[in-house]
């Protein structure tokens, strides 16, 4: 959000914070636009202000807005809001700082290379597609796991090597690597297909069965947030420019 406001002033555009920094709580009133962090909120009560924890009620939001066009990370039910994680504009950036993200830790996680590594992508989505392109530069074994004919259509016209997502537990490679984008409750028989990989989680409700992990030497790694924590003044700019671009457009 601090690089999201700066990136809003270079452009000419007046800012005022509230809950963003310490001592601010100027008024509000009168903003054509109000955007609110991601994710919104922690607690399902309160905005989320992560560097000052004031606590501002999300029920207090109708009074402080005025009729201001609303943006915030997650669902929210507000007249006049938009939720910028459902914007394509917004998505597709974002989904290049979670791929780079990913990449990075685990180049910074393992001893092995991606080069020649049997790296799994799982789904095909808009995180997924991003993924497996950067991947595919590091020259690995890739393989990605898709639904439907079309995706198998699009990775096949790309050489990429494919599977059915309800098919992994049948896959004969044994994976280094597994990136999983999409929320899916694996079984039994998918974690044992993937036993000995490091599995990273970039989904929020992705999920191996209980024990799994341990049963077979899977390294399970959540990551949330990663566009954030690893790259986040794009991550404040593509905000900026999300709520610009919606703005002008209207």
């Amino acid at each position: 959000m601090l690089y999201t406001k700066e990136a809003l002033e270079r452009r000419g555009h007046t800012v005022k914070t509230l809950g963003l920094l310490e001592g601010d709580g100027k008024d509000i009133h009168g903003a054509e636009a109000v955007i609110l962090p991601v994710p919104l909120t922690r607690d399902s009560v309160n905005i989320n202000c992560a560097l000052t924890g004031k606590k501002i009620p999300l029920e207090a939001l109708p009074g402080l807005t005025d009729g201001a066009r609303v943006f915030g990370g997650g669902k929210l039910a507000l007249k006049n809001y938009t939720d910028y994680l459902s914007l394509d504009s917004y998505a597709l950036k974002n989904a290049v700082l979670t791929a780079e993200g990913a990449i990075c830790h685990v180049l910074g996680n393992t001893a092995f290379s991606l080069w020649k590594s049997n790296v799994l992508v799982i789904g095909y989505g808009r995180v997924g597609k991003i993924l497996a392109d950067r991947l595919s530069g590091f020259k690995p074994n890739l393989y990605v796991s898709a639904r439907s004919q079309k995706d198998f259509a699009a990775l096949e016209a790309l050489s990429v090597k494919h599977i059915c997502t309800s098919a992994i537990d049948r896959c004969d490679t044994r994976f280094d690597v597994v990136f999983n984008t999409v929320d899916i409750k694996h079984n039994d028989s998918v974690a044992a297909a993937l036993s000995g990989s490091l599995y990273i989680d970039l989904s929020s409700r992705g999920e191996l069965p209980h024990g799994a992990a341990e049963n077979h030497g899977i390294k399970y790694e959540r990551l949330p947030g990663i566009p954030a924590k690893t790259a986040p003044v794009t991550a404040g700019v593509i905000i900026a420019e999300t709520v610009i671009e919606y703005l002008k457009s209207r």
